[in-house]
């Protein structure tokens, strides 16, 4: 290592990159005095050297090495203050990973070496710890520019990068599937062994055809960034599994490495591509892995907790903790905004990715004022000339003042509904007013989201997700059973509009089965029949359960994996036909809300409800489950996508059979059922009708014309 000499180098390109002679390393860091670069072993236990890097312009440390190869393994160590009560935690023994650092060789040891503070001392975080860390974290490496060349679909001509563009006019017709990388396939016996749990298992033949029958065009992943296991998990003798606890967000999470190592991911996003699928990653720019004030030292604290963090204002040493995970990143700093566009574009330009969801996105948005959808992180988004253009979806709330922000967020995102969740769960609970708020639900939720030009897909619409119970484990638990978590099932949430149905768990009594059968089928239906964009929960078509844990995020065995072995086949199909039915009914994923409007091709009200003599409800019924819309192209509806397609939803939540007046459409149309929900010998699914018909009860119809020409 002798013969390493520092140049200068340049303080433009953000951490360390191989230019085919040499490597030039630059980190941000406004306060540190001083920025040592340290070289390890190629099995990063001994460090070779260590210099100081030669150059500060601004406050951008940087320097080269000629002669330094692809592989090298490092770190950084910063110097300056130490006093936790200005916000100042530098403390050279800690051996620091790179932010920009795209790979990662070895991995985190749970130890309080990692603290740069002495735990034994009373004064804890206030005290300062001498020991080298260096033994405990993995190593930054300086990666193979080769494989992060710019990625190209393969379905587009060469340079077209079109296909990372999301339309809301003319994607309208989505299915979002939210999954987990190692939990989707690990338990399933049809992908190839080697690729089970891993990010090439997720484009294996087998998992591309599942995709394909239920008409899955986006993957939405949880965390992929590198993250870390909590020290509280691993003392439990559990791990982070969900993956919501980033340390690295340019580095892809190495646990879901298969046979192709770093560039699986690359080839899987490909081969997704290549079959219509696009791919999302689940982002978490709002905290890091380094929690609050007793957190670990492992990056951005040691190199300028001052700036990377939002400190309180009146107790510098405390962390601003609006993420409920111990600290919030501070994204008004213009560094940290630097930081997280730019990782944002590596992962479109160089990993192959459509688009992100992005979580707690309430937090980007807090400037010292509170929230702003025209703060610095949005503005800065919507101006990128990448970034602009890829799918955005904002979970839009936090835990911080004002937190909760449906419906506040621009027209370029989607934001997760968890009204639509709750109001379809209820209405089906039997919980008064269900009917007035699925209602709202299935007009795409006009009441938060048609505002400032957006689009009827803002609504990104779920009844469950990765965080909470299953929609088997909705119909199965009154209560959530989060013991094997060990909180004394104190976590989690506390309301779930739940049914057990009389018995809480399993139950072999052939009656409960069917109902809780039923109430899926229901439930899934509305999903696909409502306005806006459907997010599936990855395992939700097949039955999946997770024995009542309505908090997963450290099971990382067989509660948090996808149980393919006892895969409910028939609902599968089911779910199959729902989606198939919305694809061929445009007027189920329009983009333009609906508000009863009279159309001026026809004279029609684009929507209308009705009771089943064809009556208007009575919408002052707080117990009303008996209801009918009839579904036609939006009134504002552009000439060049205009169809006389029209489709009549039909929900009895009575238990009883009822008869539905048909209302009356052209001469010589007749209805004919395009889903029923219920189980039974005798099913609409056969013949054409007119005037009325039976329905059956628990159960939701729907109907579409015989006759329809589309324009």
């Amino acid at each position: 290592m002798n013969e390493y000499q520092f140049s200068a180098g340049e303080p433009f390109r953000l951490g360390a990159h191989h230019d085919g002679a040499g490597v030039n390393f630059a980190v941000f860091s406004q306060y540190a005095t001083r920025m040592d670069l340290c070289l390890f072993s190629p099995d990063g236990k001994e460090e070779l050297k260590r210099l100081a890097l030669p150059e500060c312009s601004g406050s951008v440390w940087h320097g080269y090495l000629k002669g330094l190869p692809v592989g090298t393994l490092y770190g950084y160590r910063a110097h300056g203050t130490y006093d936790p009560q200005r916000g100042f935690r530098f403390n050279a023994n800690k051996l620091l990973m790179d932010p920009y650092t795209r790979e990662l060789s070895g991995s985190w040891i749970n130890s309080d070496v990692l603290t740069g503070y002495d735990e034994q001392s009373e004064e804890l975080d206030l005290s300062f710890d001498s020991r080298d860390s260096a033994s405990f974290v993995p190593k930054s490496v300086v990666s193979d520019p080769s494989l992060f060349k710019e990625f190209i679909n393969p379905n587009l001509p060469e340079g077209d990068h079109g296909d990372t563009l999301f339309s809301p006019a003319n994607d309208a017709c989505e299915l979002i599937y939210e999954a987990h990388v190692k939990g989707l396939t690990q338990q399933h016996d049809l992908v190839p062994n080697e690729v089970k749990g891993t990010y090439e298992g997720l484009a294996c033949d087998e998992m591309i055809r599942h995709y394909q029958a239920l008409g899955v065009t986006t993957l939405e992943l949880l965390p992929v960034h590198s993250f870390v296991n909590d020290r509280f998990l691993l003392e439990r003798g559990l791990v982070n599994y969900w993956g919501y606890n980033t340390i690295g967000f340019f580095a892809p999470e190495p646990r879901y490495f298969g046979p192709d190592g770093l560039i699986g991911f690359r080839k899987m996003a490909q081969k997704l591509n290549s079959n219509g699928i696009k791919v999302i990653l689940d982002v978490v720019y709002n905290h890091t892995a380094e929690g609050d004030h007793c957190g670990p030292t492992l990056s951005y604290r040691g190199l300028d907790n001052h700036s990377y963090y939002r400190l309180e204002k009146d107790q510098p040493s405390r962390y601003v903790n609006d993420t409920g995970c111990g600290n919030t990143l501070n994204i008004a700093h213009p560094f940290v905004l630097r930081m997280v566009l730019d990782s944002l574009r590596f992962w479109v330009e160089c990993m192959g990715v459509d688009g992100f969801r992005f979580d707690l996105a309430t937090t980007l948005g807090r400037e010292d004022h509170g929230f702003d959808i025209n703060g610095g992180f949005f503005d800065a988004l919507r101006q990128d000339p990448v970034l602009s253009k890829v799918r955005l979806i904002a979970e839009p709330w936090d835990i911080g003042p004002g937190g909760y922000q449906l419906g506040e967020f621009s027209p370029e995102f989607s934001e997760w509904n968890d009204q639509f969740r709750d109001s379809v769960r209820k209405f089906w609970k039997s919980d008064a007013n269900g009917a007035q708020e699925i209602a709202s639900g299935l007009l795409g939720s006009a009441s938060y989201f048609d505002r400032v030009g957006r689009r009827s897909n803002a609504s990104l619409n779920f009844v469950s997700a990765h965080d909470g119970f299953t929609l088997a484990d909705t119909c199965r638990y009154v209560e959530r059973h989060n013991l094997d978590n060990g909180e004394d099932n104190r976590d989690g949430h506390h309301t779930n509009h739940s049914d057990n149905f009389g018995v809480e768990g399993e139950s072999d009594d052939a009656e409960i089965m069917a109902m809780r059968a039923q109430r899926q089928r229901n439930i899934l239906a509305i999903l696909f029949l409502a306005q806006g964009s459907p997010m599936l929960l990855a395992g939700d078509e097949i039955g999946n359960s997770q024995k009542g844990n309505n908090n997963a995020y450290c099971q990382d065995n067989e509660t948090g994996w996808i149980n393919w072995q006892q895969a409910d086949k028939n609902l599968s199909d089911f779910v199959a036909r729902l989606s198939a039915f919305r694809r061929a009914h445009q007027c189920l994923s329009q983009s333009l809300f609906l508000h009863g409007e009279l159309r001026s091709v026809d004279g029609n009200l684009d929507v209308k409800w009705t009771d089943f003599d064809d009556n208007l409800l009575n919408w002052d019924d707080p117990g009303l489950g008996q209801l009918c819309v009839l579904i036609r192209e939006a009134a504002l509806t552009p000439g060049y996508r205009y169809s006389d397609d029209a489709v009549l939803v039909v929900i009895n939540r009575d238990h009883q059979a009822a008869m539905v007046k048909l209302p009356e459409l052209l001469p010589g149309t007749k209805w004919k059922c395009g889903i029923d929900t219920a189980d039974h010998p005798d099913n609409l699914m056969d013949g054409e009708f007119t005037g009325s018909v039976s329905v059956a009860g628990n159960c939701v119809a729907v109907f579409f014309q015989t006759d329809q020409k589309v324009h």
